[in-house]
């Protein structure tokens, strides 16, 4: 007699969701939060830093990364 494996049956069974009954909102639709001052603020300078050409790209900081963590593959 052969076991039957309960967990393989069920492919649904470690899917996650999320009780939107208790939100009160529909599934699949976008709330719009109101950010912090603070946060704004941040965002704003990082905008003007990238546009002033301040920052460094992707592909940089991931040279630097592998430099300094070469066992990071």
């Amino acid at each position: 007699m052969s076991k039957k494996n309960l967990n393989h049956e069920n492919k649904n069974i470690n899917k996650v969701e999320e009780p939107i009954s208790e939100y009160n909102v529909e599934k699949n639709t976008f709330q719009e939060e109101e950010l912090h001052p603070i946060m704004i603020k941040v965002l704003e300078k990082s905008i003007q830093d990238s546009r002033e050409g301040k920052g460094i790209s992707h592909e940089e900081m991931q040279k630097r990364i592998k430099k300094k963590y070469p066992f990071l593959k």
